[in-house]
């Protein structure tokens, strides 16, 4: 019933010729103290969130939209959603009732004080304001079946975002008019889209982030280049719209098939080189001008380059098959990092060059640190160093006690200058050993402090060597021990989240990288170079 509500809140609107929220909220009005009786993102909420929505809200977006769809009898037509109201109520608390609480419910309040109405004439006075959620999500674990009426909303909702996307390119092909009315008639071929493509070719749609409800049948990845295509294409939209340049104008004077802007434009895709050449000597830009555009394009191809050797790593890897991969002569301190994609080239460090002895592996929880940091363990091993293995807290490095090679295993919070340098007291540039410590931040002021930061400065004349593991969140890059890991320039970001990662290893980066869901055992080596490899972790 829900999905009914939403439906027709969607056909009203198409009927009333698409208005935007903030034409809603105009019509609605404001109250006596001059606040919005319902603000443009209420209005949103009540299309695009699964929740219920508040009656009173419901009723005062209904009427404007009767009103404006030319209705017969507005009143009928509140009545009529009221009652879909009611009947979705009626059908999320019959649901919840069967279903175990999520939490306990607050004592004293009764069902009634629970029913998500509100007063006509209340005024909306928080944009942000928490919605109530319609039913409760299953518990984990907890599979719930499939029916016959779900399937049927799932591609109701896939046939809502397609309507958005055909919002979305009437919105782009609005200054050609013969792009747009070719388009429009394409769509007009549908079944059940005549309606809408008369709609959008009367007046420009609004957002068409507006109309529909998200879809996984549609959802595209957002580009690795976001941040560069979005500049890219705004200053090439701004020079465009000022003179006033159709698609089909811009192809005739560029030589490059107005399709194909229309592509790169409506589907946020990278134009290629010579298309941006083109525009800048057709629109006679400023030096400054066409240097940005085409810094902007080279920025976007190479983080484009850089993903797609992302999608090119291998989904799984065991250690033995990446150690076969490395170059035969490889040197004692080679540390295997990760693996190439489409070459299956194996990465590391040698630990015995570079600025400084240390290498660092950095990620959110759940990205594959700890396998990184045993494989780095086991390639020293293989090669005939020795590694002193340091797991304040519960690691797979532990598990790495008493092979061959490994001098001692330290396990606890507190790491003494002692114990360390009685660890490391037969080391030489001939026999070296390196230091690996997982969760180094838990011992970022440990009493070993100045000791490793010797290892740092020292190590290689002393044929010692530091590879430490951190959480992303948590790195305590100060002045302290840690902090002087960073002059070694390089690094492991597995996952990275925050753009400020970079600076741990040296490099900086940027949105195309960051931000993107955590994959276990996928990252980006910086070996010192300036450049960030994509590398698949073994195991």
């Amino acid at each position: 019933m829900l999905k009914k509500l939403n439906d027709g809140l969607h056909d009203l609107r198409l009927d009333a010729g698409l208005p935007s929220a903030r034409s809603i909220r105009d019509r609605i009005g404001k109250d006596a103290q001059d606040y919005w009786i319902v603000n443009h993102q209420t209005v949103l909420d009540t299309f695009q969130r699964p929740d219920l929505p508040k009656l009173g809200r419901l009723e005062l977006i209904v009427a404007v939209l009767s009103e404006d769809a030319g209705r017969d009898d507005p009143e009928g037509e509140a009545k009529r959603f009221k009652g879909l109201w009611k009947q979705a109520y009626d059908e999320t608390v019959a649901q919840a009732s069967v279903q175990p609480p999520t939490e306990p419910a607050a004592s004293g309040v009764s069902d009634e004080a629970r029913i998500p109405t509100d007063s006509v004439h209340a005024p909306d006075r928080d944009a942000e304001e928490t919605h109530q959620q319609g039913t409760q999500a299953p518990s984990a674990g907890e599979e719930t079946p499939l029916d016959v009426d779900e399937a049927a909303a799932r591609v109701n909702y896939a046939e809502e975002s397609l309507k958005g996307l055909i919002i979305n390119a009437a919105q782009a092909l609005w200054d050609d008019k013969d792009a747009l009315r070719v388009f429009l008639g394409v769509v007009r071929r549908g079944e059940g889209f005549v309606k809408m493509a008369d709609a959008v070719g009367e007046s420009r749609p609004a957002n068409a982030t507006y109309y529909g409800v998200k879809s996984r049948e549609f959802e595209v990845a957002p580009s690795p280049a976001r941040h560069e295509l979005v500049m890219l294409h705004r200053l090439l939209q701004k020079h465009r719209v000022k003179r006033q340049w159709s698609f089909t104008y811009l192809g005739e004077e560029t030589g490059i098939p107005s399709d194909a802007w229309i592509r790169w434009y409506t589907h946020d895709e990278l134009p290629t080189r010579e298309a941006v050449v083109a525009f800048s000597h057709v629109a006679h830009l400023m030096l400054e001008d066409h240097v940005l555009l085409l810094g902007l394009w080279e920025a976007a191809h190479e983080a484009l380059k850089a993903q797609r050797g992302f999608e090119d790593l291998p989904e799984r890897i065991s250690f033995d098959e990446a150690w076969s991969m490395r170059n035969p002569a490889t040197p004692t301190l080679w540390a295997l990092a990760g693996i190439t994609g489409k070459e299956r080239r194996a990465y590391g460090p040698d630990l015995a060059t570079g600025t400084a002895p240390a290498f660092i592996v950095a990620g959110p929880p759940g990205s594959g640190r700890s396998t990184a940091l045993v494989n780095i363990s086991r390639a020293l091993l293989a090669a005939n160093a020795r590694v002193v293995l340091v797991a304040p807290k519960a690691s797979p490095l532990r598990e790495m006690a008493g092979q061959s090679g490994v001098v001692d295993c330290f396990v606890r919070d507190e790491l003494g200058t002692n114990e360390l340098e009685a660890a490391l007291s037969s080391t030489s540039p001939e026999e070296p050993v390196v230091v690996v410590m997982d969760d180094a931040e838990v011992l970022d002021k440990c009493d070993a402090g100045r000791l490793l930061k010797s290892i740092v400065h020292h190590g290689f004349e002393e044929g010692t060597a530091l590879v430490v593991g951190c959480r992303e969140d948590k790195l305590p890059f100060g002045f302290g021990w840690l902090g002087e890991t960073k002059k070694a320039h390089r690094g492991l970001l597995l996952s990275p989240q925050e753009r400020s990662t970079g600076d741990a290893i040296g490099i900086r980066i940027g949105d195309s990288i960051t931000g993107w869901p955590i994959a276990p055992g996928r990252g980006w080596l910086h070996l010192g170079d300036g450049k960030l490899t994509p590398v698949a972790v073994p195991g």
